[in-house]
């Protein structure tokens, strides 16, 4: 095995600092680069059909991914001090709801995009802008800029984990059934 695959198969947490990313955000940056891979390597051989198909009516796989790149925009939105747009609560009314750019490709090439968009900005941040104060929603629940920042990172783990379930027992289930 070349040192490049081998690399691959190691977990992002154990490759190392991400270069450029404050040492505070190392373990969000690792986790959002795990979620990443994660999502192409479980999601490889999925059948697309299989999309938007709910188990027990729980989440389908399609909403997962968008869920996830929706956060990920969301949490860096708060993060910024900024409230969401219009756009963006459209977006979280839409998770779950397939159009016809949710293919299966479109959606993981949309959470790459996000996660890239948002360890970009992981770059540019202090460890002294990590320690302000933000608030949440329109409640303007209290929380600090690593806080934000941490909860996307561990939220797109989460619910890469139950996108694996789901995944794995509809292919499971399907083609027992065909």
């Amino acid at each position: 095995m070349s040192k490049s695959n081998h690399n691959e198969s190691i977990e992002y947490w154990l490759r190392g600092p991400v270069e450029g990313i404050p040492s505070l955000l190392q373990p969000a940056s690792h986790a959002l680069l795990q979620s990443n891979k994660d999502l192409y390597d479980y999601l490889a051989d999925f059948p697309e059909v299989f999309l938007w198909e709910k188990l027990e009516d729980r989440a389908s796989v399609g909403f997962h991914i968008q869920h996830m790149t929706g956060v990920l925009d969301r949490m860096m939105t708060y993060a910024k001090g900024t409230s969401l747009t219009d756009a963006q609560f459209e977006y979280l009314k839409n998770e779950g709801v397939p159009n016809n750019n949710s293919t299966l490709n479109n959606l993981m090439a949309d959470f790459t995009k996000q996660m890239e968009i948002m360890l970009g900005y992981f770059k540019g941040l202090s460890e002294d802008t990590l320690k302000e104060a933000r608030f949440v929603g329109r409640k303007k629940l209290p929380s600090t800029v690593l806080g934000l920042l941490f909860h996307a990172a561990e939220h797109s783990q989460r619910h890469i984990g139950q996108l694996l379930v789901t995944a794995s027992v509809l292919k499971s289930q399907r083609t027992r059934i065909n």
